[in-house]
């Protein structure tokens, strides 16, 4: 068997052109491929408006229509009285406020003023005539003499109270007294520990007899006095 190829023909000649010119062509159309666009299709349309349709209707004009102002209310009427001849009308008389020398002119100087006595309370400290202690009537210092007697009128009436002594109960008692324009004692309060150690001391203050009252510029004043009265067991 004879063979059909020719022996001369040499078939890988120029096969790298061949596969160069195909590669370049095949990335050719790859590159066309890519860099191809399309668009939609545009369709025109005329949007303007028909200006002469709408300028052929009759646009009515209007007017601006001023209201007038509401009339001014009516005036009240006047009351008018009608008075008969016969009848007498009284007139009103303004009578002035001027005096007339024939009017009694009272001078300030003639009216009197009555001294209205107020009930003040002045301290035992600051007062100018303190209240003189029965006794005290001759002395020259009187508000020494006051304070001693006061001294002397405790311990002659002091009394422990029983109660007080067996519970054990000691401690100072405040009192306070006013001395009365009359020279009586009044309103006694106390303050102390213990309510009977308070009434002792109360006891004590009632026995105080009258006084002649203290005086601030020679009128009798209330003198307001405390005293403290200690109560110690021995």
């Amino acid at each position: 068997m004879e063979p059909k190829k020719n022996p001369k023909a040499d078939l890988t000649k120029n096969s790298g052109m061949y596969f160069v010119i195909g590669l370049a062509v095949v990335m050719l159309i790859i590159w066309r491929a890519l860099e191809w666009k399309t668009y939609d299709e545009q369709t025109t349309y005329d949007v303007s408006l028909n200006v002469e349709d709408m300028l052929d209707e009759e646009v009515p004009m209007t007017e601006q229509i001023k209201t007038p102002p509401p009339p001014p209310p009516p005036a009240a009427p006047e009351i008018i009285t009608v008075v008969e001849d016969e009848v007498e009308v009284e007139e009103t008389v303004i009578k002035s406020t001027e005096t007339s020398q024939e009017e009694e002119i009272i001078e300030v100087d003639d009216i009197a003023v009555e001294d209205v006595e107020e009930d003040i309370d002045v301290p035992f400290a600051v007062i100018e005539d303190v209240p003189v202690f029965p006794g005290c009537e001759n002395e020259k210092d009187k508000r020494a003499c006051f304070n001693d007697m006061m001294q002397q009128h405790i311990r002659k009436n002091f009394r422990y109270p029983e109660i007080a002594q067996e519970m054990g109960v000691q401690g100072r008692v405040s009192v306070m007294f006013v001395i009365q324009k009359d020279g009586s004692i009044g309103n006694v309060r106390m303050r102390g520990p213990d309510q009977n150690l308070e009434k002792e001391a109360e006891r004590i203050i009632s026995k105080l007899p009258r006084m002649t009252p203290g005086k601030q510029r020679g009128r009798a004043v209330r003198v307001p006095f405390s005293i403290p009265i200690t109560f110690k067991l021995q």
